[in-house]
């Protein structure tokens, strides 16, 4: 019987953790995961989706505040562990704590690395057009999603993927990919390959100030944004002195039928009526489907519209839109 330890913060990773669970031959003996954290309007502090599922099986659940260390390695040597797996934990192990294991560490990571490493593999492969992205398995390594690759789990991206539909499929993309490669590492043959560090691109955590949008853009990079980032903290616009939140957005296909589309400034409102809001973007239109007042629902943008009316020929303010993925390491990403 092999005896794992899991690490990770995000419901992403049940369908996997419910796979490994039913092996005859794998016992999960604990989990380390983040600590509650208040969640949802009322604020309310409440366990992840990860400590709820090793609670209701009477598994050991550590939350350690800072990145575990030492104290985390006593732990899992007094546990007796064989392996760790871990998948969306929120933090870089330290290296003590990863030569603890007789069989190591391995990461599930969402992306086909050495592209997109970092916390935000998933809006990063959206918000960069991607037509493929996938899952992979890497042993876990000091720095920052640099470990040698085992196996990779292919996943095609629709032209219209939104951040939570790819989600379920990288979470149903890593019950395959931990099946085959699970007896390789139990057996001690878990080499990988090593990445290509010269094709490496990285990606960040997102915060609330990644809201804003940009209508120098191209409306595809807007609609894309707009997916990537829904339903938070999402893409909003100054109007009026609030904030107007996009729901849904898409690059209009024939423009010829909106009137001085080519030659609107940007953030220029175009047409509004039951079909969406277009919006002159530095190349194409974007049309709004959706928008949010403060503290009310998400509306299609025909019943926003009998609510709200937005004046054609009005300008929506443009705000510096910064960069979700780069092809070096964002500031302070792998301290």
């Amino acid at each position: 019987m092999k005896r794992i330890v899991f690490f990770g913060s995000d419901e992403i990773a049940l369908p996997c953790l419910e796979h490994i669970a039913g092996e005859a031959d794998v016992e999960i003996v604990a989990a380390f995961s983040q600590p509650d954290r208040p969640s949802g309007r009322g604020k309310q502090v409440r366990a992840n989706a990860v400590v709820e599922w090793a609670r209701q099986r009477g598994l050991p659940v550590f939350q350690p505040q800072e990145r575990p260390g030492e104290e985390a390695a006593a732990t899992l040597r007094e546990l007796g562990c064989d392996v760790a797996l871990v998948m969306a934990y929120g933090h870089i192990l330290r290296r003590e704590l990863l030569e603890t294991l007789p069989l190591g560490f391995f990461n599930i990571h969402g992306s086909l690395l050495p592209a997109l490493r970092g916390a935000t593999p998933i809006e990063g492969a959206i918000v960069s057009g991607l037509a493929e992205s996938g899952v992979c398995l890497q042993r876990v390594v000091s720095r920052l999603d640099a470990g040698a690759v085992l196996d990779a789990e292919r996943v095609p991206l629709a032209p219209d993927e939104t951040r939570l539909s790819l989600r379920e499929k990288m979470a149903a993309a890593s019950v395959p990919l931990i099946a085959r490669v699970l007896p390789q590492i139990f057996s001690g043959d878990a080499a990988g390959v090593p990445q290509d560090e010269t094709v490496a691109t990285f990606t960040r955590k997102i915060t609330r100030e990644d809201s804003a949008a940009d209508f120098h853009a191209t409306a595809r990079e807007l609609a894309a944004r707009v997916r990537a980032l829904s339903p938070w903290p999402g893409v909003t616009i100054p109007w009026g002195g609030i904030e107007l939140k996009i729901g849904g957005a898409f690059e209009v296909e024939n423009t010829g039928n909106i009137a001085s589309a080519a030659l609107a400034v940007p953030g220029t409102i175009l047409q509004a009526d039951g079909r969406g809001v277009c919006v002159a973007t530095g190349t194409g239109v974007l049309c709004l489907s959706h928008l949010q007042r403060p503290t009310a629902k998400m509306l299609p943008a025909a019943a926003f519209l009998a609510g709200m009316p937005l004046p054609i020929g009005s300008v929506f303010e443009s705000r510096p839109m910064r960069a979700l993925v780069a092809a070096a390491p964002f500031k302070n990403l792998d301290k």
